[in-house]
């Protein structure tokens, strides 16, 4: 069996029905000017996207002209700059509440991506109704970026930090997560789609099992690995928080979100102080604006936020759902072309994946892999992929991770199935 994909490969999910028009990956590659780059001779092969995507190019045109025609500090000025910042500002506040389904714009904050908004969480709830002996619930499979906000929301409060553990396919096991749930939970936090395995948990039903089991708990949820990738709708999952980051999403780097339920961030007291968030102040005491602004003290990022409202507003254009089926047809050839490579073994092998592929080859360290194929024009990312417990239960130091998105094409795949074995020739 050839591991060179082809755009005939047999894959179970590859064929669209007959109303769904052709996905145009080639056409959305011609929006992304970074795509045209050339590495050590080689075309670009950007297998790095989990990490950061690009940005299409109406991204880019929206920072620009926003930062040539219309700069200005947003919501204290009275003259036509400002007013038509804040106007370009809220727009793309507007823009982010419809993509996720949110009630309202005040349920949408800006931070400056998935880690500020699970600190906001751990800090200005957490603080106030975490006490000695609640339990916060977590699984193995987490990013460090809500790892350790728990692990100090648990120190603090004297709190149980409680973990689900997953299998060796990288997938939660559900029947521990639902005994750990009980009256003492407070507070569980989760992954949507795990960035160092590509499992999809199933959270609409997992936060059905915690409102059922764990009455007094809130449910959060890191979507940085979702949104790009499949339809998110808060509502429907009915978490509490949902949080996560622009520059995963085709959007600017310092730029994201936290979703929370308007009666929950009405109770939660502010984060930062200073400017913006506040609605009186004297020297005797302070009083705090209404929602979205008490949780975002000084000057927010205005260019990113705009560019954040850019690439929703692009990426629903070209569709979010076409997106996702392009991405799991792509990882099935991709899974199975990996497959073909002797040695190599594939991390992760849950039933329900995103477009993440981590994996390692024997004898080859996994930064090796990394600093090979990019001599041949292929990034990918390599390390623990700031999941080093998952790495500990795979007894692993570091995997290589391919990681796909809406531009990623058949020959960005043939060219890391090549690049792989010229590694191999490589180390003999």
């Amino acid at each position: 069996m050839s591991a060179v994909v082809t755009k005939n490969a047999t894959a179970a999910r590859n064929t669209d029905p007959a109303d769904v028009p052709r996905y145009d990956v080639e056409r959305v590659r011609r929006e992304f000017p970074i795509l045209a780059t050339r590495v050590n001779g080689h075309s670009l092969a950007f297998l790095d996207s989990a990490a950061s995507s690009q940005r299409p190019q109406p991204v880019i045109d929206a920072v620009v002209r926003y930062e040539t025609t219309t700069h200005a500090n947003v919501h204290r000025g009275v003259h036509w700059l400002s007013q038509r910042a804040t106007d370009a500002f809220e727009a793309a506040r507007t823009t982010v509440q419809r993509f996720i389904g949110a009630g309202s714009t005040r349920e949408i904050i800006f931070t400056r991506g998935t880690t500020e908004g699970i600190n906001l969480v751990a800090q200005c709830w957490g603080h106030a109704n975490i006490t000695a002996g609640d339990e916060i619930l977590i699984t193995a499979m987490e990013h460090h970026s809500n790892i350790v906000p728990c692990q100090m929301l648990r120190d603090a409060t004297a709190a149980v930090l409680r973990v689900a553990p997953i299998d060796r396919r990288g997938e939660l096991d559900l029947q521990q997560f639902t005994a750990l749930l009980n009256s003492r939970t407070r507070l569980v936090a989760i992954t949507h789609v795990s960035n160092s395995l590509g499992t999809v948990l199933p959270v609409q039903e997992l936060t059905a099992l915690v409102r059922a089991r764990a009455p007094r708990a809130l449910v959060l949820i890191d979507g940085a690995q979702a949104v790009a990738h499949m339809k998110v709708d808060v509502r429907s999952i009915d978490c509490d928080f949902y949080v996560f980051s622009g520059h995963k999403l085709y959007a600017p780097t310092g730029i994201g979100v936290l979703y929370g339920r308007e009666s929950v961030l009405s109770a939660m007291p502010p984060w930062q102080g200073g400017g913006e968030m506040i609605l009186t102040v004297s020297f005797e005491k302070s009083s705090w604006a209404d929602l979205p602004a008490k949780f975002e003290a000084g000057t927010p990022n205005i260019s990113g936020a705009i560019g954040l409202g850019a690439a929703i507003d692009w990426l629903s254009r070209v569709g979010i759902d076409q997106v996702h089926r392009h991405e799991q047809d792509l990882l099935v050839r991709a899974t199975a072309a990996l497959e073909c490579i002797a040695g190599l073994r594939i991390i992760g092998t849950a039933a329900k994946k995103s477009s993440v592929i981590s994996f390692v080859i024997d004898g080859i360290h996994a930064h090796d892999l990394g600093t090979i194929v990019d001599g041949d024009g292929v990034a990918i990312r390599t390390g623990h992929h700031c999941a080093m417990p998952v790495m500990t239960f795979f007894g692993l130091a570091a995997t290589a991770r391919a990681s796909l998105a809406c531009y990623t094409n058949d020959a960005d795949i043939n060219a890391l199935v090549t690049a792989l074995r010229h590694a191999q020739e490589v180390f003999g």
